[in-house]
């Protein structure tokens, strides 16, 4: 039975799998991490948290940086593999290209974590799923999370006339991308909000993408009243554009605790974002890694580990832990 654990249970959790960590069995033991790009300022803090509790429980780390290509990644793999790491945790470039190579991995007896990143295919599959041969997913839960941005969407939008709505989507291949966006609209409609979605365009999780996208949607739909960005990174280009517009477009995002975001925020160039966690995912993927490390062949399969989640505006955004 898969394991599902939420905030109220992640203190127990770390507790448990600090003290798994920090056992004779886990130090000197050598673990890769494979992040999509360490040009995101996300990716960066997620392989930080994940080294740093390496550190504490007296491991090694190889850091592989993919660079978003697939091709890299199973290269990258192969190579962890062949220096018989004592486990693999990373981000997947395609959810269900990288099924294969999970099952590489599972196959040569070696523990396998996803981090922030789910596998499989997410037109198919719940937004807790867990692939079988994955020990856990450590993730921001992104239906959860788009449904927050929602939430917001809903309490600032009139319930009188049908709202037009601009969506900057993040990079195709990614599950967090349906996620997200299912997420939002399931919130808006539970709240009896009318809405059309007038634009919706995939990024590259970029700033300037987000700005072109947002340039392109305000042009063509000058009264638009919500553009919702699946990332804050999007969301600071997005912002830019709104102001050139000299647009009264409502700009909302969700991935968000970036420190830009944060200024943005305040700046009043973003309304509001939600608040996510890179550091304490790789922080837990460390830790649940360790755990199956210590003895794979009884570690557990199938665990999913996610966080509760705000939304960010001005009132609140310095509790959120910047990254």
């Amino acid at each position: 039975m898969r394991n599902f654990v939420r905030t109220a249970g992640l203190l127990a959790l770390a507790s448990g799998l600090a003290m798994a960590a920090g056992t004779a069995s886990a130090k000197d033991m050598v673990f890769g991490i494979i992040p999509n790009d360490m040009a995101f300022p996300y990716d960066v803090v997620l392989a930080d948290g994940f080294k740093e509790a390496a550190a504490k429980a007296g491991a090694k780390v190889i850091l592989l940086d993919s660079k978003m290509s697939m091709e890299k990644q199973a290269n990258m793999v192969d190579d962890l593999l062949q220096q018989k790491v004592n486990g693999i945790a990373f981000m997947a470039n395609d959810s269900v290209a990288v099924q294969a190579l999970v099952d590489k991995v599972a196959a040569a007896g070696v523990p396998i974590v996803a981090s922030a990143v789910p596998v499989g295919d997410p037109n198919k599959n719940a937004v807790d799923y867990v692939y079988p041969n994955l020990n856990a997913l450590v993730s921001t839960q992104d239906v959860m999370a788009g449904h927050v941005a929602g939430a917001y969407a809903a309490s600032v939008l009139p319930k009188d006339k049908e709202a037009k709505i601009a969506v900057v989507e993040g990079a195709p291949g990614f599950a967090v991308v349906k996620q997200r966006q299912d997420g939002f609209e399931a919130a808006l409609k539970e709240a009896g909000i009318k809405f059309k979605i007038v634009s919706s365009q995939p990024s590259d999780w970029t700033p300037a993408s987000g700005e072109r996208i947002c340039q392109n949607a305000l042009t063509a739909n000058p009264d638009i009243d919500v553009i919702y960005s699946h990332a804050d990174d999007m969301a600071l280009g997005c912002g830019k554009a709104i102001i050139a517009a000299k647009s009264k477009a409502r700009l909302i995002a969700t991935g968000g605790g970036s420190k830009l975001g944060a200024e943005a925020i305040k700046a009043g160039e973003i309304e509001a974002s939600v608040c996510t966690q890179p550091k304490m995912i790789g922080e837990l993927s460390f830790k649940v890694l360790a755990e199956a490390a210590a003895d794979p062949a009884k570690a557990k399969k199938g665990q999913y580990v996610s966080y509760d989640m705000v939304a960010l505006t001005k009132a609140n955004v310095d509790t959120c832990p910047m990254w």
